[in-house]
């Protein structure tokens, strides 16, 4: 008895002696640069590196905003409005596309579903240079439309994919008894289907909006000019100029990530909400 205690005891430590070490390593380069972010430019660039700064400032924080240096509020408002439309249309458009695979019989069902499976085994880069001749062709070069649509097509394979294993899961019985009752399929996926798979779509929301938020590559291919850059865009264009400080740098990429931080923090708000009413119901 003493001897498996002693043992479950020695593996606790170890547990969370590992689960400390993780987060210290994951954690540490947004140490670094949130501290690099309230550090003097000389100080940030020194020969004799610091953790902590030696002259606090809050300069690189106020340098940002300023529309002279550094088009913040421009940027983030086109990354917002990218990011928030193509997550909802993905999301919408996934939530039919779901469906249909889920819980309908057609033709093709079968080769349709393995070629989601596929979608994984190829890369984004793929895409560029067809989607590149549908948008000129489109006229829409250099517009955020462009890059809203290069974005659900970016995610929405993925979406689709994850949100069938969430309708897979909820029985056919429900939407009998719902077509029993008088509701067509279109009522179903509104009164039943969504409320019941709420997390699942909260996920995928999540996870488009982070695809769309954090692109790079696709910005930098469909637009050119500065009014529609998004953040990412922003930030790598802010290293060719006089105005590039690395403590400026690091504040303006801390404040880029906090929308995805804060919507993570939300969802799972919502997810453990519904997950408790899923439990209580009944």
């Amino acid at each position: 008895m003493a001897s498996s205690k002693k043992n479950k005891a020695a593996r606790k430590i170890g547990f969370y002696t590992g689960l400390i070490a993780l987060l210290i390593v994951s954690l540490f380069p947004f140490f670094i640069m949130l501290m690099t972010s309230f550090k003097t430019s000389r100080e940030a660039v020194a020969t004799e590196p610091t953790f902590f700064p030696k002259h606090w400032t809050f300069q690189h924080y106020v340098d940002i905003f300023n529309p002279d240096i550094f088009p913040f509020l421009s940027y983030f408002k086109n990354s917002l409005t990218v990011a928030l439309t193509a997550a909802l249309l993905s999301v919408l458009i996934g939530i039919f596309g779901a469906y249909a695979l889920s819980k309908l019989n057609f033709i093709g069902k079968t080769t349709i579903n393995a070629s989601f499976y596929t979608v994984y085994m190829l890369s984004g880069i793929l895409l560029i240079v067809p989607l590149f001749k549908i948008i000129s062709g489109l006229g829409l070069y250099d517009t955020k439309t462009a890059l809203i649509i290069t974005m659900i097509v970016q995610t929405l394979p993925t979406s689709i994919f994850m949100l069938k294993s969430y309708f897979d899961t909820i029985p056919d019985d429900l939407e009998e008894a719902a077509m029993i009752d008088g509701l067509n399929r279109i009522q179903i996926i509104f009164y039943i289907i969504i409320p019941l798979a709420l997390s699942g779509i909260i996920s995928v929301f999540v996870y488009s909006f982070m695809v769309a938020w954090n692109d790079y590559l696709f910005a930098s291919i469909f637009l050119s000019d500065s009014a529609n850059f998004t953040l990412p865009i922003g930030l790598n264009a802010l290293f060719s100029t006089p105005d590039y400080i690395w403590g400026r740098m690091m504040a303006a990429s801390l404040i880029t990530a906090l929308p995805v931080v804060g919507m993570y923090a939300i969802s799972e708000h919502f997810i453990k909400g519904n997950m408790t009413e899923g439990g209580v119901k009944g």
